[in-house]
């Protein structure tokens, strides 16, 4: 009798030990960061993919943003939490693709993350305020060279994608002009509103609100093709401005370490929430293609982006502290 209660105990102590320390993950809330202002597209889908996951995983889903720095300060805050699975990141393409070749250093690397699934890809699009004297890429082309103290774009940050895909529509046009940052894609929507400087290009997401009202205007897309928010705006190709293709994507990504598990838990909530029609439709909305993907996938989607950004960063000659 007595080796026999030695053998449950034994059994019993060894499940406890071997049993996987996510079994009843989630039993908090989850927080995923957003390393951007609110009102931008990083925030925006965020908001709407964390409600939904929130609902499939039984926990609340906490959105915290932490701006500036080109994501470095989000990313940064992501890579120092615990890798247990409450604390996420919705990575995007400046702090995890452009920022590895753009910056001499950086307080992070890319294998401190564990990706996760796309959520989002969006083309972006060239904008000036509706007050500026111009309607085409032409004319804003006219504009610049005959303007020089409204030689100035802004952006969502530095070496966010605006940043970049506007020092990549200055190349093409053979100009330079003044970058004025921003923390984030609201406070520069914000700005081009308030006439703070000439044109940006941005998410799509983040402008498009603006757009519809009237308030902006649209003279490009950069995407393949044009978007069905937006028919009558041509593409950069189009436009006349070639090798100008850019799409920038946001994505959940996890703390290195982040037990395989709870991952596959996360993009699988992920995958369900992108799937509703109410998203999907809210996406389209946006100008914007819902992911999904695997971890996997997702991880080698990161790796040829660094690669395609290093392409340009180094083309551009630009070089950030």
């Amino acid at each position: 009798m007595n080796m026999t209660l030695r053998l449950i105990a034994a059994v019993t102590a060894a499940l406890l030990c071997s049993g996987p320390a996510s079994a009843a993950w989630p039993d908090k809330p989850i927080t995923i960061i957003v390393p951007a202002a609110p009102g931008g597209t990083t925030d925006i889908v965020a908001r709407l993919v964390g409600e939904k996951m929130g609902k499939t995983l039984g926990q609340t889903v906490v959105i915290e943003n932490k701006a500036g720095a080109a994501g470095i300060i989000g990313s940064q805050a992501l890579v120092r939490s615990k890798p247990d699975g409450y604390t996420l990141g919705m990575g995007n393409v400046g702090p995890n693709a452009i920022n590895y070749s753009l910056y001499k250093t950086l307080p992070y690397k890319k294998e401190d993350f564990k990706a996760i699934t796309l959520v989002i890809s969006v083309p972006n699009v060239l904008v000036v305020n509706s007050e500026t004297p111009v309607k085409s890429v032409a004319e804003l082309v006219t504009y610049l060279s005959e303007n020089e103290d409204r030689r100035t774009f802004g952006s969502s940050g530095k070496g966010q994608s605006p940043h970049l895909s506007a020092e990549m529509f200055l190349q093409r046009i053979k100009q330079t002009a003044q970058h004025i940052p921003y923390k984030g894609a609201g406070p520069a929507v914000s700005g081009l509103l308030g006439n703070q400087y000439t044109f940006m290009i941005d998410n799509l997401p983040s402008s498009i609100a603006s757009i519809k009202s009237g308030k902006f205007r649209a003279l490009a897309v950069t995407g393949e093709k044009r978007s069905d928010q937006l028919p009558d705006v041509p593409t950069m190709k189009e436009a006349g401005i070639d090798n100008m293709v850019v799409n920038a994507w946001f994505g959940l990504v996890a703390p290195a370490g982040t037990p395989d598990e709870i991952v596959n838990t996360i993009q699988q909530a992920a995958r369900k929430a992108l799937h509703e029609e109410d998203i999907v439709s809210r996406f389209h909305t946006l100008g914007g293609t819902p992911g999904g993907e695997t971890p996997q996938e997702f991880a080698s989607f990161i790796d040829d982006q660094q690669k395609l950004w290093a392409d340009t960063v180094h083309a551009a000659d630009l070089q950030m502290q």
